[in-house]
């Protein structure tokens, strides 16, 4: 295939989701990595895992993941939010009848589900371990040529190249941006007591500490970890002995899943925050950490990203029934819209979690226990902040609800 509906740049979590969201509607992509297939499914490649909300997760059955997904997630059936081991928490479970809140995935099992996905699309031309030399955009389409030495054509140019995407910066979409004084420390561990399929969020002046369910394993009981410490103590955390990083896991868990251990492979990721003032242009649009790329402290990045697939697809599917060319300046506003104040909104909530849960001091912490224990007994605020966990707030697009668009 030369010519597609779409040119996707970047064949990661989101830009394959929206290949493969795509073909289920009819419509034509062709997706440029430059990653090799056989590294990134590498378990030594990236070591996170993702909580996929439900509405996310929806999405995702509903364009022919199911088979792919089965059995690899972990269901979040609570999630529990506190400030440090003192009492004061704020407890989000599912009412009656109601599904899980979310489901966590190792990101490889995700990624191996969505390049499974789209290598079986008709109507998806993935190319891995190519680059687009030169991208040329006008008024009548788009046009590129590849580290293969092929031209490409297409009608629409999507960038979902992650946080560094050259595509942006090449249209001169400005980018709010500033990095945290921290850095990310991922891995997984076993522990003696189940986690029951719980999700721990504990807040310390130092960063947050994540505890997130896995599925259990051949070793026993396992859950992942997400640990925000301060950059200056990055390096020597990375360096512990896997005893002394078991110790100071545990001081942060306060004992509750019992003896720890053994301990997965480490991986540390800095944290920044960056946020597109626009996220489309002249057949061009923006997905994912492309256009916006937050701090983890909510587990909701790959998600937002998944919540622009649904509107993207959306917009396109609606239009193509209208007769309109995919890069019709009116379909890329009306995507502009629709996910603007969404993506600006959590990009706040979490920049604002970020900080308030950073303030040191006696008063700031009581304060903060006394506010969550206040949320806890509001059933009308849990609900709010439970509807935002699943990714169902706001205007929810038809795939986010299960149904194709």
């Amino acid at each position: 295939m030369s010519n597609a509906d779409l040119l996707i740049l970047g064949g990661g979590l989101v830009g394959s989701a929206l290949a493969v969201a795509l073909d289920a509607h009819g419509i034509s992509s062709i997706v440029v990595d430059t990653a090799d297939p056989d590294a990134i499914l590498a378990a030594s490649h990236d070591g996170r895992a993702s909580a996929i909300a439900a509405a996310p997760l929806r999405m995702l059955e509903a364009i022919g993941l199911a088979d792919d997904l089965a059995g690899r997630g972990c269901p979040i059936e609570s999630i529990r939010v506190s400030d440090g081991l003192k009492p004061g928490k704020l407890d989000f479970d599912p009412q009656e009848g109601e599904g899980a809140l979310g489901t966590m995935f190792e990101n490889r099992d995700l990624r191996r589900a969505l390049m499974a996905a789209a290598e079986r699309a008709p109507l998806a031309d993935v190319r891995m371990k190519t680059r687009a030399i030169s991208v040329a955009r006008d008024a009548t389409g788009v046009t590129a040529t590849l580290s293969s030495g092929e031209t490409v054509r297409a009608q629409l140019l999507i960038g979902a190249e992650g946080r560094a995407s050259p595509t942006r910066d090449a249209a001169l979409l400005r980018v709010a941006r500033w990095t945290y004084d921290h850095a990310a420390i991922v891995t997984s561990l076993h522990h003696e007591h189940s986690h029951e399929n719980t999700a721990f969020e504990i807040f310390y002046p130092q960063g947050p500490f994540a505890i997130l369910p896995l599925n259990d394993d051949e070793a026993g009981h396992r859950s992942a970890i997400v640990w925000s410490v301060k950059r200056r103590e990055e390096a020597g955390m990375m360096k512990l002995s896997e005893r002394g990083f078991l110790a100071e896991a545990d001081k942060k868990m306060g004992g509750f899943l019992g003896r720890l251990g053994p301990l997965g492979p480490r991986f540390s990721y800095p944290l920044g925050f960056h946020h597109a003032a626009k996220i489309t242009a002249e057949r061009l649009a923006l997905v994912g950490d492309a256009a916006h790329g937050i701090h983890p402290i909510a587990g909701q990045g790959v998600n937002v990203g998944f919540r622009d697939v649904a509107a993207l697809v959306e917009v396109l599917v609606e239009g193509k029934r209208l007769g309109l060319d995919m890069g019709d300046p009116a379909l890329l506003t009306r995507y502009e819209r629709w996910r603007s104040l969404d993506t600006m909104m959590v990009s706040i909530a979490t920049d604002a979690l970020t900080h308030l849960f950073g303030i040191p001091g006696a008063t700031a912490n009581a304060a903060r226990r006394f506010g969550l224990s206040a949320v806890d007994k509001v059933p009308a605020l849990k609900n709010w902040f439970m509807s935002e966990a699943r990714g169902e707030s706001g205007k929810v697009p038809r795939l986010l609800h299960g149904e194709m668009a």
